[in-house]
């Protein structure tokens, strides 16, 4: 469907990609991983066409359409929510199709039912789209293209913009959708969910990786060792050449020996792969520990808020106790940005008592990082304006804290402004560090990080001693952390004293999310219009098409079985190469056996996931 070959794109000395290549097929579904500033978006402008490799080919398989969701914005008008989601769909009645007529029918119906998924009310779906946030406008973009059903979805940090509720909807749609997707996302628990490939952007290259993103992280450490193990004898030979070279190399009978080992010396590094070691900087802190707060932390009292005639709470009751991590769930709408200002005092109430309890000092991290950061100013200055009599903070001090948190040497200078989402992420993040809350209050604390700066955010909290309270969209940070679960709707608070599993157990949320897709097929129109006609076939062709379906499954499990068996033979003997301390005495070929090895993997991998299903599928028919 997609085929990039040998694509390369620098800007200025700065080298983005070096000969990537790939294939993109209609059943494939993708996850496109990587630090912050590797170059994620940027292969996406150029799968679009907004802009051009500096070598290089892209070329889209004829009749293939795609649709792209962008990370930050898209365009709006004066068109209402239900407007952006059909747009560009099939509206014309005109025609003699009786069918087609049907399907066109039901294109508002599916779009009402797919804009609900995410989150919009009925009475949402008729309002002008510029009278809602960019998140909300994202949304119902969102809905556009799922209503549209192209071949292949191109979505950049599709979750940002959701809440938990919406995400889990949208995962269990994605997992029936009938096309190709490349998602970017930092959401380990959604690429999981969705992913059949992990392609991995690091050192100008695209790995490709089988599987979900655990899957990925298992083949990742299974490479690095290998390529540890190559990179070692490699350098063991440099250095043993090496030695000859620097103890003979100034005796005039030793001096033709020398200088051929030096041309060997220099043909091993050229071909040399590079230390597995040298890992992209990552984010890198520790909360300092903050003073010990008493038992209760904050208590509030029969506390009403409401905006304009929106009444959000009436007679809220809520205690928090030293220690305890607590997320807030629930639908979108419900509060639940609302309660976490009110605890942070970031917006007065109405009514009722805020109550902190002795010896507690609390630090709000909100959604918006720019709420928080003063956009004119230098990241250096974002910082130093923290100081105080009590703290004393020095400059050096500043650029040690940011420092952690990758803003080196003159990254401090940077205006605010010109930062990217990940960067102002970390920015607010560094902020904690110079005068620490012991009653910590964060708004989707996860929002344009990377992966490796969730997992160090995840560890810092971890051993935070204080008390957590959070809203967030990514399963695998509440699962990570949470120890008790608020959930949030109508105005009231509902208490799981346990983790997120705990809590959709015992709130049977699961069910409740299938109950909300149940019935709903994200099938194209003419598979439906196809199923249908084949349905209404007499029983007697049914059973003919699967007794042929039948005898060609039971010929492809044969198959599948020898190729299995043949790929674990070849996968045996290049693991046993490996193992051989003779294969490192020739140069290249252990890099040479690694990468045989890792394709005959891959190989492998799929091999056994097509043999499952073709051997599931004969079972189910031969049962029926």
């Amino acid at each position: 469907m997609l085929t990039i070959a040998d694509v390369a794109k620098s800007y200025g000395t700065r080298e983005l990609f070096s000969d990537v290549s790939l294939f993109v097929a209609r059943t494939d579904r993708l996850g496109l991983v990587g630090p912050n500033g590797a170059g994620k978006s940027t292969l996406f402008n150029l799968i679009l066409g907004k802009e051009s490799p500096d070598n290089g080919v892209i070329e889209w398989e004829r009749g293939a359409d795609f649709g792209f969701l962008p990370q930050e914005s898209a365009p709006v008008g004066d068109e209402t929510v239900i407007a952006i989601a059909t747009d560009g769909q099939k509206l014309d009645f005109d025609g003699d199709d009786d069918d087609d007529y049907d399907i066109d029918w039901t294109l508002e119906p599916r779009a009402r039912k797919i804009l609900a998924g995410l989150g919009f009310k009925d009475a949402d779906m008729d309002l002008p789209a510029k009278s809602f946030s960019g998140g909300w406008i994202m949304r119902a973009h969102l809905a556009r293209l799922l209503v549209s059903e192209p071949t292949l979805l191109l979505l950049d940090e599709p979750t940002n913009h959701l809440d938990l509720e919406a995400l889990l909807w949208f995962q269990d749609y994605l997992t029936r959708y009938p096309g190709g997707l490349v998602v970017i996302s930092h959401d380990r628990a959604f690429l999981n969910a969705l992913c059949n490939g992990i392609l991995e952007l690091r050192g100008a290259t695209l790995h490709k990786y089988t599987g979900n993103y655990d899957d990925y992280l298992e083949q990742k450490e299974a490479r690095h060792e290998q390529l540890l193990a190559v990179y070692k004898n490699q350098q063991r030979e440099i250095a043993h050449q090496q030695k000859f070279v620097d103890r003979f190399g100034a005796k005039a009978s030793m001096a033709t020996r020398a200088k051929s080992k030096e041309k060997h010396i220099a043909r091993l590094k050229e071909e040399a792969v590079e230390s597995p070691e040298m890992e992209l900087k990552r984010i890198n802190f520790r909360f300092p520990q903050p003073p010990r707060s008493g038992l209760k932390v904050i208590e509030l009292e029969h506390v009403e808020q409401a905006y304009g005639d929106h009444v959000v709470y009436q007679d809220l009751n809520f205690t928090a106790e030293r220690g305890e991590k607590i997320v807030l769930v629930g639908p979108n709408g419900a509060g639940k940005s609302t309660l976490l200002k009110i605890l942070g005092d970031v917006i007065p109430i109405r009514g009722g008592e805020r109550e902190l309890g002795s010896n507690v000092y609390p630090g709000y991290f909100a959604q918006n990082r720019a709420d928080n950061l003063k956009l004119d100013e230098t990241v250096l200055a974002n910082v130093m304006e923290l100081r105080t009599a009590e703290n004393d903070l020095t400059e050096q001090q500043a650029r040690a804290i940011l420092g952690a948190f990758l803003f080196r040497k003159d990254d401090v200078f940077k205006k605010v402004s010109v930062l990217s989402g990940g960067e102002k992420s970390r920015l607010a993040l560094a902020r904690l560090l110079v005068d620490p809350p012991n009653l910590l209050l964060m708004d989707e604390p996860t929002t344009h990080l990377d992966i490796q700066s969730i997992d160090a955010l995840i560890s810092a909290l971890k051993a935070f001693a204080g008390t957590f309270i959070f809203i967030s969209h990514d399963v695998y940070f509440i699962r990570q952390l949470a120890e008790t679960v608020l959930h949030v709707h109508g105005g009231r608070l509902t208490r799981y004293a346990g983790d997120y599993d705990y809590y959709l157990e015992k709130s049977q949320a699961t069910g409740e999310r299938e109950a909300l897709t149940a019935g709903f097929t994200a099938a194209r129109p003419d598979q439906a219009k196809s199923a249908a006609k084949t349905n209404a076939k007499p029983d007697r062709d049914a059973a003919k098409n699967r007794d042929a379906e039948i005898r060609k499954l039971r010929s492809s499990v044969g198959d599948l079985e020898q190729k299995v068996v043949d790929l674990e033979a070849k996968q045996g003997e290049l693991t046993a190469e490996l193992e051989d301390p003779g294969t490192y005495e020739e140069a290249g070929k252990a890099q040479h056996l690694n990468r045989e090895l890792t394709a005959v993997t891959d190989q492998l991998t799929a091999a056994n996931r097509e043999w499952e299903a073709a051997a599931e599928r004969l079972v189910e028919l031969e049962k029926a």
